[in-house]
């Protein structure tokens, strides 16, 4: 019997909107679910391991990679680079594998050109920009002028959330991770 190709499964959502909390609570859940580790410019914050949070690297090395084409998709966001490793998604598909991405709105446009209908994205709503603002702020990690540009960002991001194949409002994160939970064993199981 062939071996059937692994599933691609993307999160997609605006900083703040609590899509790394779900995304923790679909990992622990999912043994069945690779995490797809991307590279990254951006500074390592207290707590990430290297190689588990992103894979850090500095900006001459991720554009020495860029322009070989090693990554699936990249991009420039938030003055950082991010990008995900070809190789790595490649031979995991044909492993039969189910890889979980946390990808920007750029990151999906590139893996839905890539891979057409074989890659399925989730978008994680926040339930208003001014929701969002408070997370962001509660959060501490950023500078005000970083929270602006994040939430400028989050508008235009809201703007595209039915491009998606399916979209989960985060007001509740209980609710949200049943609803997250289901859609990921719809696609898991199609």
């Amino acid at each position: 019997m062939a071996q059937t190709e692994g599933k691609i499964i993307i999160i997609v959502a605006p900083s703040g909107s609590g899509k790394s909390t779900l995304i923790q609570k679909i990992k622990d859940e999912f043994n069945k679910l690779e995490w797809s580790v991307s590279f990254t410019t951006r500074p390592q914050r207290e707590g990430e391991v290297d190689g588990v949070a992103y894979n850090f690297i500095d900006k001459e090395e991720f554009e020495s990679r860029r322009d070989k084409n090693e990554f699936l998709e990249w991009a420039l966001v938030h003055q950082n680079y991010y990008g995900t490793s070809k190789i790595f998604v490649e031979e995991k598909l044909k492993q039969g594998i189910n890889v979980l991405f946390d990808l920007d709105v750029q990151g999906v446009d590139s893996f839905k050109e890539y891979f057409g209908d074989k890659a399925k994205a989730i978008f994680i709503a926040p339930p208003s920009i001014d929701a969002l603002k408070s997370r962001l702020l509660q959060r501490g990690t950023d500078d005000i002028e970083v929270i602006n540009v994040r939430l400028e960002n989050a508008r235009k991001e809201l703007l595209r959330k039915d491009d998606f194949d399916y979209c989960v409002v985060n007001d509740d994160i209980g609710r949200a991770h049943e609803e997250l939970r289901s859609v990921i064993l719809e696609i898991m199981e199609s």
